[in-house]
C-alpha cells in the first residue's frame, strides 16, 4: 500500500492554506504510546482528555498532547508533566510553561481567555530558543511515524528545543513541523529546511520554502498571508496581519437573450393579492461573518466556496486577496488507507494593493 505522503508528493498538491487551525495552542506532556485519538487513548486519563477537549471548543485554544524523541517505552511512572501555552496572533506571540505533578490542573485554565491572547501572567514565560513540533503520531497515520520520528530525532540530536506532537494536521504532507511562538507550519520537510526554520524563527522571521501557513487564521487567510510574503519577498513574521475575511457568493448567471422557440416577457405579471412579494437579490460580498467552515473536503462546481481577504502591513500597505476553493488536482488520498479523492486545495487567483481611501475602508471595516 503506498504512502499517503508519496501521492501527495506525486501530485504535487500545493502547500499554502493547510495548517491547522488555532489562535492558542495547550501542549501536554505525556509519555508512552499514543493512540489515534490520543487524548482519550494514552495514559493520560482518558476523563480528563475529554474533558479538555470540551473545555477547548469554541475558544480557539487546541489541545495537543507532546513528548521527548526516543524510544517510547509502555510506561505509567511519569510524575511531572510540562505544559506549554502558545499563543500564535501576529504581535501578540507569547509562550508560557510550567511543570505540574498532575495535569487535571490544566481544567481550571480560562480557555475564553487564552483564546483570545490574554495570558493573565499565567506559569512562567517561556524564554529559551524556538519550541518545535513534529507530528510523530503513527497510530493516526503511518507516515507521521515513519517519516517524523526520524526528523525529531535528528532534530533533537542537532540540540532543536523539539518535541513529538500528537496531531498538527496533514497526514500526507510529512514529515511535519511547526514552530513556536509565531505558529507556522511547514511540510515535507527536510533537516536543512527545519534548521532554516528555526533560524528563521530565532530572528523573528519565517521561512517561506515548503511554508503551509499560520495556525492563528483560517485557511483562505494562511494562503493569502503566503501570497503577499512570496510578493513582496516578506519573510518578518509580525509585519502582516489579516485585517478580515469576506466570504464571496456565487454570481447569478447572466439573462439570456430571447430566442426564436421561447416567448419573450418583457414584463412580469404583478402578483396576486396576498401573494409572497419576489425575494430581493442577495449581495455578491457577505461579510456579516468570517468564514468558520472547515478547508479539507473539496467542493466542486457553482458551490465551489470563494473569499476576498484583506492583509495589511505594519508600514501601513495593505491588499485583498481573492482565494478560491479548488479541487483540480490529482485524485490522492487525505491519509494513509482514506480513498482516493480530489484534494481541496486553496488557489489564490488576484492580489490587489488597495489605494489610501480603501485602506481607511478596509481596515474600519
Amino acid at each position: 500500500m503506498s504512502l499517503c505522503a508519496t501521492a501527495s508528493r506525486e501530485a504535487a498538491e500545493p502547500l499554502a492554506g493547510t495548517a491547522a487551525t488555532a489562535r492558542t495552542w495547550l501542549l501536554v506532556e505525556q509519555t508512552g504510546p499514543w493512540g489515534a485519538k490520543a487524548l482519550t487513548a494514552s495514559h493520560l486519563d482518558p476523563a480528563l482528555g475529554r474533558a479538555l477537549e470540551a473545555a477547548a471548543k469554541g475558544t480557539g485554544v487546541r489541545v495537543a498532547l507532546i513528548r521527548r524523541p526516543g524510544r517510547h517505552a509502555d510506561r505509567h511512572d511519569a510524575t511531572r508533566h510540562r505544559l506549554f501555552l502558545a499563543h500564535t496572533a501576529p504581535g501578540r506571540s507569547w509562550i508560557r510553561t510550567t511543570t505540574v505533578a498532575d495535569p487535571q490542573s490544566a481544567l481550571g485554565l480560562d480557555f475564553a481567555a487564552l483564546g483570545a491572547g490574554e495570558h493573565g501572567d499565567l506559569w512562567a514565560p517561556y524564554t529559551g530558543e524556538p519550541l518545535v513540533l513534529v507530528c510523530t503520531n503513527g497510530k493516526r497515520d503511518r507516515c507521521c511515524a515513519l517519516l517524523g520520528r526520524p526528523l525529531a530525532a535528528d532534530l533533537a540530536a542537532a540540540g532543536t528545543e523539539v518535541w513529538e506532537v500528537t496531531h498538527i494536521g496533514g497526514h500526507r504532507f510529512a514529515p511535519t513541523l511547526f514552530v513556536l511562538p509565531y505558529g507556522y507550519a511547514y511540510g515535507r520537510t527536510s533537516l536543512s529546511l527545519a534548521a532554516d526554520a528555526v533560524a528563521a524563527a530565532r530572528s523573528g522571521r519565517i521561512a517561506l520554502d515548503h511554508c503551509r501557513g499560520r495556525s492563528t487564521w483560517d485557511r483562505p487567510a494562511q494562503a493569502a498571508d503566503l501570497a503577499v510574503r512570496e510578493l513582496l519577498g516578506e519573510d518578518r513574521a509580525d509585519v502582516l496581519d489579516v485585517v478580515r475575511t469576506d466570504r464571496l457568493l456565487p454570481q447569478p448567471p447572466p439573462p439570456q437573450a430571447p430566442t426564436r422557440s421561447q416567448d419573450p416577457s418583457p414584463q412580469a405579471p404583478a402578483p396576486s393579492p396576498g401573494s409572497p412579494s419576489p425575494q430581493a437579490p442577495k449581495p455578491l460580498h457577505d461579510t456579516t461573518s468570517r468564514d468558520t467552515a472547515p478547508h479539507d473536503t473539496a467542493v466542486t462546481g457553482e458551490e465551489a466556496p470563494a473569499w476576498t481577504v484583506t492583509l495589511a502591513h505594519s508600514d501601513g500597505r495593505a491588499w485583498r486577496v481573492t482565494v478560491e476553493q479548488r479541487a483540480d488536482g490529482a485524485p490522492a488520498p487525505a491519509s494513509c488507507g482514506a480513498p482516493l479523492d480530489p484534494p481541496a486545495r486553496m488557489a489564490v487567483t488576484a492580489v490587489t494593493a488597495v489605494t489610501a481611501t480603501e485602506d481607511s475602508t478596509a481596515l474600519s471595516g
